[in-house]
This record gives C-alpha cells, sequence and structure tokens, in this order.
C-alpha cells in the first residue's frame, strides 16, 4: 500500500520523492511493509533500521510517530511521538545515531492504528533539538523547526490491540 493510499502523505507529511533507501525490521524476520499489519507483541522492542544513502558523511533523523492517537476516529493527539534518533550517518543504521527520545512501544487501545517512520537528511550534525512532548506532535513543524525538509525516505505499519477482533 502506498503512503498515499494510507493518508501518510497528507496527515503527516507532504508529498515527496524518496530519495535514500530505509528498512524497519522488528526482531529478526518482520519486516515493516506499508500497510501491512504487525502485531503488539512483535513490536515491543525497537526495530533494526537500516540507512542507504550514499556515504556516511550524511546525516540523517529518524522519526517514528502515530497520527492516530488516541484512536483513528477521534485524533485528538496527533500525533504521538514514539521515537527519534538523530546524527545517524548514512549507509549504516540507527544504533549509530543519538537517541534523543526513546522508543515508547505502540500499545493501540481503539481501533488500527498507523505507526509511521520518517527519515530526515539533516543539513548538519548535532542541529536537531529534542521536541518538549510526544503528545502533540507535529511532523511538518519539527521538521520546519529543525531545518530538515521534506523526508528522504518513509513507511508504515498497521498494528490493533492485542486482543481485537482481526478482519479478514
Amino acid at each position: 500500500m502506498s503512503l498515499v493510499v494510507g493518508r501518510v502523505i497528507g496527515d503527516v507529511v507532504d508529498q515527496f520523492t524518496p530519495s535514500v533507501t530505509m528498512d524497519v525490521v522488528y526482531n529478526p524476520q518482520c519486516p515493516v511493509l506499508n500497510g501491512h499489519e504487525i502485531r503488539p507483541n512483535l513490536i515491543a522492542t525497537k526495530p533494526r533500521v537500516n540507512i542507504g544513502g550514499v556515504d556516511m558523511r550524511s546525516s540523517y533523523t529518524l522519526i517514528m510517530t502515530d497520527p492516530d492517537a488516541p484512536s483513528p476516529s477521534d485524533p485528538y493527539l496527533r500525533e504521538h511521538l514514539h521515537w527519534i534518533v538523530t546524527d545517524i550517518p548514512g549507509t549504516t543504521d540507527a544504533t549509530f545515531g543519538r537517541e534523543i527520545v526513546s522508543y515508547e512501544k505502540p500499545k493501540p487501545v481503539i481501533g488500527i492504528h498507523r505507526y509511521v517512520f520518517l527519515l530526515f537528511k539533516q543539513r548538519a550534525r548535532q542541529s536537531v533539538r529534542r521536541p518538549v512532548a510526544r503528545d502533540r506532535f507535529n511532523t511538518r513543524a519539527f521538521s520546519q523547526e529543525n531545518d530538515l525538509g521534506l523526508p528522504v525516505a518513509a513507511s508504515y505499519f498497521l498494528a490493533q490491540r492485542e486482543n481485537a477482533p482481526r478482519r479478514r
């Protein structure tokens, strides 16, 4: 499913052209594929995020956000921030970056939530400031305040409460 169909482009960020590869994998065998559902028990620990890019001199910021908090039908906390890692060197993974907002595992209570990973190319190292709160986070405003521009990569998955009835 595309970022447009999933309303990531529109609800979270403006239209952009991906220019860097980003692979997000939970556990050893649970890749994030746009629009696919992942069960909450598989996303309790932070994923491995591999960054493509041209060279290690480029630095990237990774943001994970939930635009459907607390529920998709009434997302008044939109967006809820789950994770920020800055200063990730290109061609490496997020463990080489600086975690400025620790990973908070998704805990969807009502409805099916989108969890969005966005990658931005930084203009300079150590130039991204920590946001003041997790609730009512705004990716567009954060990007503007930190001179990040449009994303260079994005992906998202869906999750719902563990004991929620599954749709077929």
